[in-house]
C-alpha cells in the first residue's frame, strides 16, 4: 500500500510511505513528478538507490515495515528525507569506510570500496558512491535510519536592468 500526503507540512513538505518492496516505479514517478525533465534520469537513479537501501538493507524487505519519504523544494534545493524502520547502522564504522560522517558531504569514490568484499557483497558500496556523485548533500542521522538528500536546482543568473 502507498500512502501519499501532499498537504503542506512544515515548509511545504509532501510525504509518501510504502511497505518495503523493490517495486519502486510508481514511487519514483511520484517523487519526480515536479522535477525538471533534464534532471529526472540522474535523480531517478539516485533516489532508486536510496529507496532500495531503505527497503532492502534497512527493513530487510519486511512488508510490515514502511519506508517513509518526505520531500520538498526549499530555496532552489530539492530535498528528500528517507526513513526506514530497521535497526540502523553505525555510520562512522561501516565496513570499507563507504559511509562518511553524517555531516560530511565528500566521499572518495575513485578507489573501489568493495574490492575486498566477497562477490555476493561487492555491490553494496557502489550505491553509496552513486548517491554522493548525484546529490549535493548526503547526510545520515546518528542512528543510520534516516537519509537526507539534497540537489541544488540550476539557476540562471538574472540580467540586471537599468
Amino acid at each position: 500500500m502507498i500512502t501519499i500526503s501532499l498537504r503542506p507540512v512544515g515548509r511545504n513538505w509532501g510525504t509518501i510511505s510504502f511497505a518495503s518492496t523493490l517495486y519502486l516505479c510508481p514511487i519514483l514517478d511520484l517523487l519526480l513528478a515536479e522535477i525538471p525533465a533534464k534532471m529526472q534520469a540522474e535523480l531517478r537513479l539516485g533516489l532508486q538507490e536510496a529507496l532500495v537501501n531503505a527497503a532492502k538493507h534497512g527493513n530487510n524487505l519486511d512488508p510490515s515495515k514502511k519506508v517513509i519519504v518526505r520531500f520538498s523544494l526549499i530555496d532552489n534545493q530539492y530535498w528528500w528525507v528517507i526513513s526506514d524502520q530497521g535497526g540502523g547502522f553505525d555510520v562512522k564504522s561501516n565496513p570499507g569506510n563507504v559511509h562518511v560522517d553524517p555531516f560530511e558531504t565528500s566521499l572518495n569514490c575513485d578507489d573501489d570500496p568493495t574490492e575486498y568484499l566477497p562477490p555476493d557483497e561487492a555491490e553494496s558500496g557502489r550505491g553509496l558512491c552513486i548517491l554522493h556523485q548525484i546529490f549535493d548533500q548526503v547526510e545520515w542521522n546518528r542512528k543510520g535510519t534516516e537519509l537526507r538528500l539534497c540537489k541544488q536546482v540550476e539557476t540562471r543568473p538574472r540580467l540586471l536592468r537599468k
